[in-house]
């Protein structure tokens, strides 16, 4: 016998409930009683699942393992859809100040928005919602079908009957119309033709059965998995015997090449022939096609997740490599519609040939349509016309006219100020004056410097040849300083081939003279010249 556990404070209360128990089990004390009053079996354990054969069944209380009685304040009503409880004639204090229902707030209104709310015109007040609260038991929370009307499944059967009606009767008219076209066409061969359609079927029903024999063409039994006997598998070989062996396709010795041990062909035998009409393309082909390309992507996919720092592993587990690989496709496939809608919205869709909306074609629409409870339009039928997304009258900065309305020397400004700078405060008239006098201020200042400023002889400059310039014909050298300036020029190659060589203090001359110009010239390497390898 099993008895529950119970923890005892003292050895005296556990040899007193020993006793109980042995008095019970000789009949000198009153037995143990479960929740329904009746006895308990002391021979049976209270935390099994079943009883045992050989004691009564009907004694065990099992019914301490859950939860057997059904709370009566359990209930499986639902919601009763759409109904009100009362209809108030006036604005009530703390209700809606949308639509007056005291059932809700404003921010919870379902009701259109009103121009104004029935807080303050006081007129047509919503009625008051019926709102109920149930306790469901374990099942009721988890029933899908609570509050579901059977009634409504029969439009369900009405619609599909009738569909089932109209197919009969288009297949009826349409037997008739062969059984009309028959009896026109062919009056006395209506016999023969009979005959012929028997014996057609008759012919079709032959090819079936031969076909229905050749399924097991190529079934072979073999032992499958088995050590020295066992049970036999049927293994069937898919090769067709007509069919041309692939070693057979292409006899040229150098072709693809077929081990005859593993029976593969990895390359194409026939590469040069049309693709369309060849059954074959070697064995790789199927490596690149087909569940075995899935597999390699899917493959990458877990090692580059993995790099990437995912507690991912295509051999460890394989299913949940799997649902990440369909999830990344799934959230790839998403962005690229969602990036697709995005350009098509913000560019549109040059192919589709739908119409352009109005509210494009047009401007932006302000117009507001005021719709009643059934969907007609109450207000707001009459065109708009479209205005402009800039703001229109808005004058800033004390201006009375906008900026652009003014233009002078390709410059905008404001009308009112004469100003050329945007967003300055406006001067008005007092500006406009001050303006046009610093303008003559400045006028007669400059006319007075130009009277009194004496004009300087201009001075004829020579122009000495430059690199990249063409010298002229009548230039005079010195041979003298072109001689010093070849000797310079040399010094100064010499100490860019070897930068050792140059000073400590350079002086350095930024005045170019004619003979140095034509030292650069005459030291100077030519790309293209064939003898450049003999000047040095």
């Amino acid at each position: 016998m099993a008895t529950a556990s119970v923890a005892f404070k003292s050895r005296e209360d556990h040899r007193k409930q020993l006793e109980l128990e042995e008095a019970r089990k000789a009949g000198l004390a009153p037995a143990e009683l479960d929740e329904d009053g009746k006895e308990i079996n002391p021979h049976i354990p209270q935390y099994m699942s079943s009883a045992p054969w050989y004691l009564n069944a009907e004694k065990p209380s099992l019914k301490h393992q859950r939860k057997w009685k059904s709370d009566p304040n359990y209930t499986k009503a639902w919601y009763d859809r759409g109904a009100k409880i009362y209809q108030a004639e006036k604005y009530r204090k703390g209700a809606c100040e949308n639509c007056g229902a005291m059932t809700h707030n404003t921010k919870a209104c379902m009701d259109r928005p009103r121009k104004l709310g029935a807080k303050w015109t006081n007129k047509h007040i919503a009625p008051d919602e019926k709102i109920e609260t149930f306790e469901l038991d374990y099942d009721g929370k988890r029933d899908r079908w609570n509050g579901y009307d059977p009634s409504t499944y029969a439009r369900v059967i009405e619609r599909y009957e009738a569909r089932d009606e109209a197919r009969r009767k288009y297949l009826k008219e349409q037997q008739l119309k062969k059984l009309e076209e028959k009896d026109n066409n062919q009056n006395g061969e209506g016999e023969v033709s009979d005959e012929e359609d028997d014996e057609d079927s008759l012919k079709i029903d032959e090819a079936k059965v031969d076909e229905s024999k050749q399924m097991d063409f190529a079934k072979v039994e073999k032992r499958v998995r088995t050590t020295g006997g066992g049970s036999t598998g049927t293994v069937r070989n898919l090769r067709i015997r007509e069919d041309t062996a692939k070693y057979l396709l292409n006899l040229d010795v150098n072709s693809a090449h077929y081990d005859p041990k593993t029976r593969s062909m990895r390359e194409d035998p026939l590469p040069d022939s049309d693709p369309n009409e060849k059954f074959y393309e070697g064995d790789n082909q199927y490596r690149v096609s087909g569940q075995a390309l899935e597999f390699k992507q899917l493959n990458i996919h877990a090692w580059e997740a993995f790099e990437k720092g995912q507690d991912v592993h295509m051999q460890a587990a394989p299913s949940q490599a799997e649902l990440l690989y369909k999830n990344y496709k799934v959230n790839k496939e998403k962005l690229k519609s969602h990036t697709k809608e995005t350009i098509f919205e913000k560019y549109g869709n040059a192919a589709s040939e739908e119409e352009i909306p109005r509210e494009l074609l047009l401007g932006q629409s302000e117009r507001q349509v005021e719709y009643d409870r059934a969907g007609r339009i109450i207000k707001g039928q009459e065109t708009a016309l479209p205005r402009s997304k800039y703001e229109e009258d808005v004058y800033i900065n004390n201006h009375t006219s906008v900026w652009g309305s003014w233009w002078k020397d390709h410059q905008w400004g404001y009308k009112c100020c004469r100003q050329m700078i945007r967003n300055s405060y406006c001067t008005g008239s007092a500006g406009i004056e001050a303006a046009e006098a610093a303008t003559d201020l400045m006028k007669a200042n400059i006319a007075r410097k130009e009277a009194t400023e004496e004009k300087s002889p201009q001075t004829e400059e020579k122009k000495l040849a430059t690199w990249g310039t063409d010298v002229a014909e009548d230039l005079v050298l010195d041979q003298k300083l072109l001689a010093e300036a070849l000797k310079k020029e040399d010094e100064r190659k010499r100490e860019e081939r070897d930068e050792r060589k140059r000073k400590y203090n350079v002086k350095w001359n930024d005045e170019v003279t004619a003979e140095d110009m034509e030292a650069y010239r005459m030291k100077r390497v030519h790309h293209d010249d064939p003898m450049k390898e003999f000047l040095n």
